[in-house]
C-alpha cells in the first residue's frame, strides 16, 4: 500500500473522511500533543475543531488545563462574563494562556456563542496541579457553600474547615515534589479533610435533586477534584519507589473523571499530551526509572470503547531537528502536504521496520512505530517552530 493512500489533507473535509473511517461516532474525540507550547498544532486544532462544530455537531472543547481555572473560560464564553485578557490570564493553568492560539481559539467560541442559541462549551479537565498541587481550599469550600444548610453543618461547621485548611502555602509548596517529607498530606488534618470531603460528596447525592442542573454540575466537580486532591497530597508524602508512578495515574485518573462529565456536554474534542490521551500504558523515562501508568485515555476508552478515538500528533522537523528517513516522522516528511491526516492502522502496514525517532528535543514524544496499530488517526505537520519549555 501506497502511503499516500492512508492520508488525507488536513481540511474540512480530511476532518469528515477520518471521522467516517473510524468504527463509531466519537462521543470524545482525542487530539493529542507530541509536544505542548506548538503554535502551529494550535492553529491545526482550532481548525479541527471549527469544522467540528460548525459540520459535525460537536459542542464542546476539553484542554490539559486546570479544571477549576477552565470555569471562568466557560462563563466567558457561554455569557460573556469577564474580559478575554482576564480570562486568558485566571482561566488557564500550565501557561497554556499566553498562547495565540489558545486566545483565538476562545475568541472564536465566544463569538460563535454569540449567533447561536445552542452553545459551545469550554473545559479545563485536569486538575489544579503542576508536580505538586494545589491546596483543596477552594474545592472543598465552593462544594461546601453549595449544600449551604443543617445538612453540611453536621458534617462539618465553616469555621472548622477553615481551621483545618489552614494557610494554602502548606499546601501548594512546589519543594514538596521533590521532597515527600515537606507535603503535609498525611497530616492529622489532612487525614479528617479526606474524612469530611468524602462525606460532603455523599451529602451531594443526598441532596442533587434540589441543585439546579448547573449549581448539581459544579458541585460534582468541586467534590471530584476535592476528593482527587486529598488523594494525590496522600501520595506526595510517600517516600517509597513508587510514587511518581502513582502520582502519574492518580492525575490521569482525576483527568479521567472529569472527562466523563465532559461527555455529557458531548460530542468534545479533547486536546492533551499524546501521553495523557492515548490508549495503550503510558511509558516515561524520569529520574533513571520509566514510569508506567494508564492514562486518561486508557481509562476513557475502557468505559466508552469505540466512542472514544485517539487522534496523536507527530512533527516532522522540530526546530532544526530533522527526522531520519527511517522513522515515521521521516516518512510523512515525505508526504506531498504540509499538514495532513492519516489513517494510523493503515499506516502501521505501510510502515513496517520503521525505527523509533530519537529527537533532540526532550519535550518531543516521538511515534512508536510498534504502537501504531493502537491509535485511531496521526495530525502530522511537516515543520513546527516549538516555544521553549
Amino acid at each position: 500500500m501506497d502511503i499516500k493512500e492512508t492520508a488525507w489533507p488536513l481540511d474540512g473535509a480530511g476532518v469528515s473522511a477520518l471521522l467516517r473511517s473510524l468504527p463509531a461516532r466519537p462521543l470524545l474525540l482525542g487530539l493529542g500533543e507530541a509536544r505542548h507550547l506548538v503554535e502551529e498544532l494550535g492553529r491545526a486544532r482550532n481548525e479541527i475543531f471549527r469544522h467540528l462544530a460548525e459540520h459535525e455537531g460537536y459542542r464542546a472543547f476539553a484542554v490539559e488545563s486546570d479544571c477549576l481555572m477552565g470555569l471562568l473560560v466557560d462563563d466567558h464564553v457561554t455569557t460573556g462574563e469577564g474580559t478575554l485578557d482576564d480570562v486568558m490570564r485566571r482561566g488557564f493553568s500550565h501557561g497554556f494562556g499566553a498562547l495565540e492560539a489558545n486566545r483565538e481559539l476562545v475568541r472564536w467560541m465566544r463569538s460563535h456563542n454569540e449567533e447561536h442559541d445552542d452553545k459551545l462549551r469550554f473545559f479545563g479537565f485536569d486538575g489544579p496541579l503542576e508536580y505538586w498541587a494545589a491546596s483543596p481550599r477552594q474545592a472543598l469550600t465552593a462544594l461546601y457553600d453549595l449544600l449551604e444548610g443543617p445538612p453540611a453543618r453536621t458534617v462539618v461547621t465553616r469555621e472548622t474547615l477553615e481551621e483545618l485548611l489552614g494557610p494554602d502555602e502548606r499546601w501548594s509548596d512546589e519543594a514538596t515534589a521533590m521532597d515527600p517529607s515537606l507535603s503535609i498530606g498525611r497530616s492529622a488534618e489532612a487525614l479528617r479533610l479526606r474524612v469530611i470531603a468524602d462525606d460532603l460528596v455523599a451529602l451531594l447525592e443526598t441532596q442533587a435533586p434540589r441543585l439546579n442542573p448547573r449549581d448539581r454540575w459544579r458541585a460534582e466537580l468541586y467534590g471530584r477534584t476535592a476528593v482527587g486532591l486529598l488523594r494525590y497530597h496522600h501520595a506526595m508524602a510517600d517516600d517509597s519507589p513508587h510514587r511518581w508512578g502513582r502520582l502519574s495515574a492518580l492525575r490521569d485518573a482525576m483527568m479521567a473523571a472529569n472527562l466523563s462529565a465532559v461527555a455529557e456536554h458531548g460530542p468534545a474534542l479533547v486536546y492533551a499530551s499524546n501521553l495523557h490521551l492515548q490508549r495503550g500504558e503510558s511509558l516515561m523515562p524520569f529520574g533513571g526509572q520509566t514510569l508506567r501508568w494508564w492514562g486518561a485515555g486508557a481509562i476513557t476508552a475502557a468505559r466508552l470503547g469505540d466512542r472514544y478515538a485517539f487522534l496523536a500528533s507527530a512533527f516532522g522537523t522540530v526546530g532544526d531537528d530533522a527526522p531520519p528517513p527511517d522513522t515515521v516522522e521521516g516518512a510523512l516528511s515525505a508526504l506531498p502536504w504540509e499538514r495532513c491526516l492519516l489513517d494510523a492502522r493503515r499506516l502501521a502496514e505501510t510502515v513496517t521496520g520503521s525505527l523509533p525517532r530519537r529527537s533532540r528535543d526532550f519535550a518531543y514524544f516521538p511515534l512508536d512505530p510498534a504502537r501504531l496499530g493502537t491509535i485511531d488517526g496521526v495530525v502530522f505537520l511537516r515543520r513546527v517552530t516549538p516555544t521553549p519549555v
